[in-house]
């Protein structure tokens, strides 16, 4: 995760001989093998592919730490157009809101990890108004 103009962007990767892009960017293509991967700036932009709502506390570490204040949140998979689909959170955690296909937006969630301090992660909002 970086800011470009002030806005949150994501950094993938593009092997450089067979254009495979993924994200996070690896090492070594996932294709092809090939070893020449660039760093792309990938679409802040995109459409939910598929969902669900995660209704209890993940085993911790190193999934973060939950104590009392667990609330579910929404997981989900957003199809960047033209490059790759993302897991990732969800800033909607409300099943009646979520549909396949609605456009969806990245930016940040506040998030704890597996000691408990704060910090701050990759999601999705929905474009739509709620």
């Amino acid at each position: 995760m970086t800011r470009v103009d002030g806005r949150v962007r994501l950094l993938g990767g593009r092997c450089g001989q067979c254009g495979e892009i993924d994200f996070p960017r690896k090492e070594f293509c996932r294709r092809c093998g090939g070893g020449e991967i660039e760093v792309l700036t990938l679409a802040d932009r995109g459409a939910l592919w598929s969902w669900t709502i995660q209704r209890f506390a993940p085993p911790s570490p190193p999934y973060g730490r939950y104590d009392d204040d667990f609330e579910p949140f929404g997981v989900g998979y957003v199809e960047l157009p033209g490059e790759v689909i993302i897991e990732a959170r969800l800033t909607e955690n409300d099943p009646a809101r979520l549909r396949i296909g609605m456009p969806m937006t990245l930016t940040t969630a506040a998030v704890r990890t597996g000691d408990g301090s704060p910090t701050t992660t990759f999601a999705f909002a929905p474009e739509e108004p709620q």
